[in-house]
């Protein structure tokens, strides 16, 4: 872990001091810069306040040259990994694409580090932060290092994959399954007809397409990110099994201890229903599940959850219809980012599901009958490790290249379709989901306009 500091500053009548200062208090290093002051009249002294806050930015960055000069190269975690253990400081396309402004085949762009202040990372045409890349999938250096075989107690020279982001190796574990017999519309299509969704605390939804595809409100296009020479668009949201969670433990009738309380609330909602679809019970509570801000399609970290339709009742009946409300906000939400996909472009027909989610049956039926598109679930529930190891797969050359390999080794498990009686439903569901974004935003402008 990077040792921690804190910046002091202190602006006296002369000069700007800073520090950086340990979490027990010892001091580790200070700069220091001059303030002018100015005498027009006797006795009357001035000092420029444009002056001091270019000398706060001056020293701190000062500070910054001292834990910053001593640094040899920038890595994000995924390619230190793989330094670590090939001792070859190539970077994988997916992380500098994704999260450091790289952009294939034209590479960095200067202006953006200097824009920022950073332009000493230009240097030795950018060897702190990288020159040299590669695709996901492609040989690292010479393989395993002897010393890193001696750790790791496998063979030196064994085949190091460039690495993927823990969410886009799960992609790779499922959009790439053979689906011949399963009668699904993307069968006989290219794989731009699939959508990726990594479903955990937070979701990911991947799209890939041969062309640049903007989509607003969404990441990317970002080139050779997941799959080489395919283009990627990432849609999120950024509380989903976060959110349940905040639902159902925050309620009155919470348990105090219980086993796996999802599959119980299923069961109740099985109960509640009476022989009917489950997705009814919610006709009258509604949700907007933005309680962590909106990722896509809107990109707008201001909003806020909602909640329509509570009474002052705290049953397990209750708690049983918020929770299916949350889930049926977030299947809405994935149709939300898949319209926006659509919208721009992308032709989606099959959802590819993986994650902690993908084992809740109630979450996945409900992200086919929102969305009216079938779900496939991985005969594999781990898939960010397969396709972790489709990596490797293709790095030893086992497979031609990436697209084999995810067609050898990611498999179909079991394919969920929606309730084609529940279009009607979940059409006049998702009006009310569009219109508590907009009334949230009405009421925003109401209380701002001052």
């Amino acid at each position: 872990m990077a040792e921690l500091f804190y910046v002091g500053v202190d602006v006296g009548t002369a000069s700007v001091r800073a520090a950086l200062v340990t979490r027990e208090g010892l001091l580790k290093s200070t700069a220091e810069e001059p303030i002018s002051i100015w005498e027009p009249e006797s006795d009357h002294y001035v000092q420029s306040s444009t002056q001091i806050w270019e000398r706060c930015c001056t020293v701190l960055k000062n500070l910054k040259e001292t834990c910053w000069n001593k640094a040899a190269h920038f890595l994000d975690l995924p390619d230190f990994l793989s330094w670590k253990a090939t001792g070859s400081l190539t970077r994988s396309l997916c992380t500098l694409v994704c999260k450091w402004t790289y952009s294939p085949p034209e590479g960095w762009d200067p202006s953006f580090w200097t824009s920022i202040g950073l332009e000493d990372l230009l240097e030795n045409n950018f060897s702190k932060i990288g020159n040299e890349t590669c695709a996901p999938g492609s040989p690292v250096g010479c393989g395993l290092s002897q010393e890193a075989a001696t750790d790791l107690d496998l063979d030196p020279g064994t085949a190091v994959g460039a690495s993927l982001i823990d969410a886009h190796a799960g992609g790779l574990g499922v959009i790439g399954a053979d689906v011949k017999g399963f009668q699904l519309p993307c069968e006989n299509q290219p794989i731009s007809s699939r959508m990726a969704m990594i479903c955990g605390t937070s979701t990911c939804h991947m799209a890939i397409s041969e062309q640049p595809v903007f989509v607003p409100g969404v990441w990317g296009p970002c080139l050779s990110a997941m799959v080489p020479g395919m283009w990627l668009n990432e849609g999120g949201q950024s509380a989903t099994g976060r959110l349940i969670d905040h639902m159902v433990k925050g309620h009155a009738a919470f348990p105090s201890t219980c086993g796996n309380f999802y599959t119980y609330l299923n069961s109740h909602l099985s109960l509640m229903a009476n022989s009917h679809p489950v997705d009814l019970l919610g006709t009258n509570l509604h949700l907007w599940p933005d309680f962590h801000g909106n990722r896509s399609p809107l990109a707008d970290p201001t909003l806020k959850g909602m909640v329509v339709g509570l009474s002052l009742s705290q049953t397990l009946d209750d708690l049983a219809l918020l929770y299916l409300a949350t889930i049926q906000a977030l299947a809405l939400g994935t149709l939300h980012i898949l319209e926006a996909m659509k919208g721009a472009g992308h032709d989606i027909r099959t959802l590819f599901l993986c994650g902690g989610l993908s084992k809740n049956p109630l979450f996945v039926q409900i992200q086919a009958n929102a969305t009216g598109l079938p779900v496939v679930l991985p005969d594999q529930m781990e898939a960010v490790l397969v396709g972790a190891a489709v990596l490797g797969a293709c790095a030893s050359q086992d497979y031609k290249n990436i697209q084999e390999a995810m067609q050898k080794m990611a498999k179909v498990g079991k394919v969920v379709q929606p309730d084609d009686e529940l279009q009607s439903f979940y059409e006049r569901k998702y009006k009310v989901f569009l219109r508590l974004c907009s009334h949230q935003r009405e009421y925003q402008a109401l209380m701002n306009n001052r």
